[in-house]
């Protein structure tokens, strides 16, 4: 404990009363700035962020200072070990909101010392009293709390070994809970812990020796570089990526939180992974186990300045995010309408969207929402109405063939009320924002109908990435539990290719050789494109991206894998598509492109699920 002078509290020799009455002054002072700061969405832009950020850490620097300084007057009036805690975890939560506002990784690594150091010092251990005795149960729950945030920053930093950890603790947590405080309902919390399990088991399906941001060391081709240098010193412009919106809506979605398996992965893949000592936290542990260490620069929260560059100086600033987890239709415009209004020129927006195209698919969302009682609604399967409405997607349905009295293809839906479309998202709703340049990612069982977009944009040419209308598998299965299949290939390829072949366990040889063969295909595929001359501008302009460029060779790459993998029934609509499209030098059919995948499985022995050109066999 330190007793220095005055550090933003009382002065010195001032009673334990005194002390205390400061403090709570402090503590209200800070606990109104963080509501402000709390209520604002996460995907809000503007200045004003800023101020209120720089208000309610000030405010907590000075609330941590005081307790540092004056602890020994605070215990003896009555302070206790979890308020320490409570400030710490409320830093620990603002860092958080302030990497989901801005994507910068040092605030994510701020957010996990504190937590690290909450959970080291056990500020939220019971430190006596009878078992279960009431004023305990707000504590318990605080520790809940804590723990579940704690998961969150730890999974999104690839913390294995903390996250198992934490995961047991929750666990016994949770038990402990239900004997300990038997009035008590924790349903919610044994929830949690279910949906934690599931997530956790649908992302360590197998070993991941490279994280899923990009690596400098594992995604930077090179012999590549070149070619990518000359194409953007040829382009006549060059877009680079500034900022995505991640969302996604299906029916028993893997989940923790509202943070779905398919946008944690894709949440990282438009990241740069840190390097080097940045990366590595490390926290000094005080000898009498009370008091936090501030001397490392990591965690330097007395000395706190958000205007501080403590990014890696040798990375790119990652591009900002919003995240949405199960929209409404208009709430997911008006995010859209507020990230556009504040693009830079000559930057470019990435919309991802994962939703089923049937409402009667996402029923089952229902249960999971607090007062929703299926019972009490009446619920359609049909958007015949909506479908009469939108006239330019009518036309393209029947202009592909497909039945005008039918209005699956036309629509995602976020809901299960289909009757009047106010739950379903139309290409059309989209086509006002193609004022901007947009790269857009439509995972969806629907997404075929989202290729009227192409021709009918208001001012930039958007480029397309569309999912296959049902994903293949080796067994009959129609789903997996392991999030979209789609998502999977543009953000963990060889995971994605392991588990579409039914392979698990690899020997950590043959998945580093394979991985190396993943990497000189998108190696080579890069160079094609650079040197393409009938590449179209959509991709030449984006291509200098390595974000942007990285889901783009990925993207042939899956398509070339499911395009030659055999399995009885698939026809095209197992096929993702493009638009614009690439040229035909990196089509599924082009033996330069097939040998890359027969070179990869030839080396997982399973060649058997593959048909290739008779000239390559």
């Amino acid at each position: 404990m330190a007793d220095g002078s005055d550090g933003g509290g009382g002065g010195g020799g001032a009673s334990p009363e005194e002390a205390l009455h400061k403090y709570r002054e402090l503590l209200g002072s800070a606990e109104r700035k963080f509501a402000r700061v709390r209520d604002l969405p996460p995907y809000s832009r503007g200045p004003h962020l800023v101020h209120y950020h720089r208000k309610v850490f000030r405010a907590y620097t000075m609330l941590w200072r005081f307790q540092q300084e004056r602890r020994r007057e605070l215990v003896e009036a009555g302070f206790r070990r979890p308020e320490i805690g409570e400030i710490a975890s409320r830093i620990g939560q603002l860092y958080y909101s302030q990497y989901l506002r801005t994507s910068e990784a040092r605030f994510l690594l701020e957010s996990y010392v504190f937590y690290e150091a909450i959970l080291s010092r056990g500020y939220f251990q019971s430190g006596g009293g009878r078992k279960g005795f009431a004023s305990d149960v707000g504590l318990r729950f605080k520790e809940l709390r804590f723990h579940a945030r704690f998961l969150i920053v730890a999974m999104l930093l690839n913390r294995g070994e903390v996250v198992r950890n934490l995961v047991e603790r929750f666990k016994s947590l949770v038990v402990d809970s239900r004997v300990s405080f038997p009035g008590t309902n924790f349903k919610e919390w044994k929830q949690m812990l279910q949906e934690i399990v599931r997530f956790l088991k649908a992302d360590t399906s197998f070993a991941n020796p490279r994280p899923l941001r990009y690596n400098v060391l594992f995604d930077s081709h090179p012999s590549s570089v070149p070619y990518i240098t000359r194409l953007q010193a040829k382009a006549r412009r060059v877009l680079a990526l500034q900022e995505a919106l991640l969302m996604t809506y299906h029916r028993n979605e893997v989940k923790f939180t509202e943070l779905t398996i398919d946008t944690f992965r894709m949440l990282q893949c438009l990241e740069w992974e840190p390097s080097g000592s940045f990366y590595q936290p490390h926290t000094d542990e005080p000898s009498d186990n009370s008091n936090f260490s501030d001397q490392n620069g990591v965690s330097g929260l007395i000395d706190i300045n958000l205007a501080a560059d403590m990014t890696d100086p040798n990375l790119p600033p990652n591009p900002r995010k919003a995240i949405l987890y199960r929209p409404t239709v208009s709430h997911l415009i008006s995010v859209l309408a507020m990230i556009c209004e504040d693009l830079s020129l000559d930057r470019i927006l990435l919309i991802y969207i994962s939703a089923s195209g049937r409402s009667d698919q996402n029923t089952a969302y229902l249960k999971d929402k607090p007062g929703t009682s299926l019972d009490s609604l009446k619920l359609t399967t049909s958007s015949e109405v909506s479908c009469k409405q939108n006239g330019l997607l009518r036309r393209t349905m029947l202009s592909d063939g497909q039945n005008s009295n039918n209005c699956y293809g036309s629509c995602l839906s976020f809901g299960s009320r289909g009757s009047r479309g106010l739950d379903n998202l139309y290409p059309d709703d989209l086509i006002p924002f193609t004022r901007i340049p947009l790269f857009m990612i439509i995972d969806s069982d629907n997404s075929q109908a989202f290729k009227s977009i192409h021709g009918a944009e208001r001012g930039e040419p958007a480029a397309l990435l569309l999912s296959p209308h049902r994903p293949l598998w080796l067994s009959s299965s129609d789903g997996t539990p392991s999030g979209s299949q789609f998502t999977f290939f543009l953000t963990a390829p060889l995971q994605a290719f392991c588990q579409l072949t039914g392979l698990a366990d690899l020997d950590a040889d043959v998945y580093k050789n394979a991985d190396s063969l993943i990497s000189s295909a998108l190696s080579e595929w890069e160079v094609i494109l650079c040197t393409s001359v009938s590449l179209d501008q959509v991709w030449s302009q984006v291509l200098p991206d390595p974000l942007l460029r990285r889901l783009i060779v990925r993207f042939i790459f899956c398509r070339t894998v499911l395009s030659l993998f055999s399995v009885p029934g698939k026809s095209k609509d197992c096929l993702p598509e493009c638009l614009p499209n690439l040229p035909e030098s990196v089509s599924p059919d082009s033996s330069e492109t097939q040998s890359h995948i027969l070179r990869l499985a030839e080396s997982l022995e399973v060649i058997h699920h593959f048909n290739f050109l008779d000239s390559l066999r």
